[in-house]
């Protein structure tokens, strides 16, 4: 079937799927439905050939499995997929973040510096609105209060008259249209560092708040969260996790557990674990940032104060590369600011993908269950083998790393996040921390950390043989494959690329599901084009909405509101 035919029919499958999901009262988004598609495809166990066409009854048989699936509202799993989903949806790097946000504030500047670089003004009347275009574009590009607010705009125009008086708008109107945006981007840094400057001094500032202070009290709030969460997702994983090592030495246990699907609330907990760490790491390098920034504005004041003083004129050539420095440094408090808002509002929203462990899992049945059971933390776990290294005369083939000989030891990428393959595989899914000081195992330049080491030799003898385990059980359970970063296994089958999975994802369950087998470059979903409202390249690589808040720097009213925006292009956009 040609790409084009094939990407119409899938298109109208994810269509379907979300039409029955709506008519269920459940309303899903095309991103969620692609991903489900791909798991009930991969699951073995559904019996979808990869080598044929599909005719209309496995069309049907899979929009049925799909939505059964998705209105499963008592399944760990799909709580587990739908939250890898909205963490690649809103989440990427800070630089990506940081890149799109301005490029999104320039273009909300886009129109009102063309009002000013095009306008052809002659008449006093035609230059003085002029002037006063320039004053609010000075005010929204600095985000400092709103161009409405008088006593705001009297000051903007104060410190504006200060170095760019209103008679040389005529020499300004001569320049070309690229040297005209450029001074006024440099004339609303000089401005901006001149209210900051004035500010400090206790001398001006109107609407400008303490965004250092603000910034400063909001950090320890939401790492004291997250550090919360954090512990509350840890002791859920280590009272799962013992649990399931008692199961695994009583097939009777086993059984009666079975419906509980105890594995699966391990990983939707041991994923939300992981997604609030990155997060973390984030707010980390926020407050890293402004601790920075923070020493730096301190100092770039004291020596605006050494070099004014008393005195009643200084050299522009001194002062107003400070002010246009002052004025960077606000507009990177002011990203920060963003940014921190963005992870809170994200930490807030994983929490919504945990309902299922106290519907399944009530205190009373985990006591229970913890009956004559050592939980153990992953620390525990780990120091318990620290002394049980691998012993290289053991090996001739196989290359072992250790802390002491390796360089950059600790910044090895370590397969499974750092779980045991061995354990994992011979466990039917049973995720233990891997210890990194029994030795690490290099294998196809791939690098492997085991429980214990009886566990390491076992996985040494025959490496290829676990890790094709733990595929066939990433098929099972679809959220293995972002859990334990499996994505690279999957290319073969699924096409996928390093820009994300959602460009993919849809083509790949083609109608011929043996184009599963080959990397194929056609796509179902227009390339990115803006996306704000997102943070970091994730790992699951589905699509990110492309969304910004509008508001979060300057406005038209005293009081900012953020307005969400949604840009995402529709789905038959071509």
């Amino acid at each position: 079937m040609p790409p084009t035919q094939a990407e119409s029919v899938i298109k109208n499958i994810i269509r379907e799927i979300g039409q029955e999901c709506a008519a269920h009262g459940d309303i899903v988004s095309e991103t969620l439905v692609a991903f489900m598609v791909k798991a009930v495809v991969l699951d073995p166990s559904n019996g979808f050939n990869m080598d044929r066409t599909l005719i209309k009854s496995d069309v049907q048989k899979l929009v049925k499995l799909c939505v059964s699936r998705l209105l499963d509202s008592k399944n760990p799993s799909l709580d587990t997929i739908k939250m890898q989903v909205y963490f690649d949806m809103n989440y990427t790097s800070r630089e990506e973040f940081l890149e799109e946000h301005h490029r999104v504030l320039e273009s909300r500047l886009s129109s009102v510096s063309r009002e000013i670089t095009d306008n052809r003004a002659c008449a006093r009347e035609e230059l003085e609105s002029l002037y006063r275009k320039v004053v609010s574009y000075v005010l929204l590009r600095s985000g400092l209060g709103s161009p409405t607010d008088i006593k705001i705009v009297r000051e903007a125009t104060a410190a504006l008259q200060s170095v760019f008086p209103q008679a040389e708008l005529g020499t300004f109107l001569t320049l070309s249209k690229k040297d005209k945006e450029h001074q006024l981007k440099e004339l609303s840094m000089i401005v901006t560092g001149i209210r900051l400057f004035n500010r400090d001094c206790g001398k001006g500032g109107e609407g400008i708040d303490d965004l250092p202070a603000i910034i400063h009290e909001a950090i320890p709030a939401i790492t004291q969260h997250i550090d919360s969460q954090l512990q509350i997702a840890q002791d859920q994983a280590y009272r799962y996790t013992a649990i399931l090592e008692k199961v695994t030495k009583n097939p009777l246990m086993s059984m009666e557990l079975q419906p509980y699907m105890l594995k699966e609330a391990l990983y939707n907990v041991r994923q939300y674990e992981i997604f609030l760490q990155i997060i973390l790491s984030d707010i980390i390098t926020c407050a890293q940032e402004v601790e920075m920034m923070t020493k730096q504005l301190g100092a770039q004041l004291e020596q605006l104060k050494m070099i004014v003083k008393s005195k009643t004129a200084v050299p522009t050539s001194q002062v107003f590369p400070i002010f246009i420095s002052l004025s960077n440094l606000w507009t990177s408090f002011q990203d920060e600011s963003v940014l921190i808002s963005v992870l809170s509002s994200l930490t807030a929203h994983l929490e919504r993908f945990l309902g299922t462990h106290e519907v399944l899992f009530p205190e009373k049945v985990i006591q229970d269950l913890l009956e004559e059971v050592t939980v153990k933390t992953d620390v525990c776990r780990i120091k318990e083998h620290m002394e049980d290294k691998v012993h290289l005369v053991d090996f001739r083939k196989q290359e072992w790393l250790f802390p002491e000989t390796t360089a950059n030891f600790d910044k090895l990428l370590i397969q499974y996040r750092g779980f045991c393959p061995y354990t994992f595989a011979t466990t039917d899914g049973l995720l233990l921390p891997g210890n990194p000081a029994i030795g690490i195992l290099k294998h196809k330049e791939k690098y492997y950390t085991f429980n214990n080491r009886d566990a390491a030799y076992s996985f040494a003898e025959n490496p290829e043989n676990y890790i094709d385990i733990i595929k066939e059980k990433a098929k099972k359970n679809a959220e293995l494959i972002q859990l334990l970063e499996l994505h690279q296994q999957f290319e073969t089958l699924i096409p996928y690329s390093q820009a994300n999975l959602h460009h993919k994802v849809t083509h790949s369950v083609q109608t011929n599901l043996s184009h599963m087998r080959r990397e194929n470059s056609s796509q179902v979903y227009p390339a990115k084009d803006v996306g704000t409202q997102s943070l970091r390249e994730g790992s699951t690589r589905v699509p990110r909405p492309q969304i910004y808040i509008a508001g979060l720097r300057g406005g038209q009213t005293k009081v900012t509101k953020g307005v969400k925006v949604n840009l995402t292009r529709a789905v038959d956009e071509t």
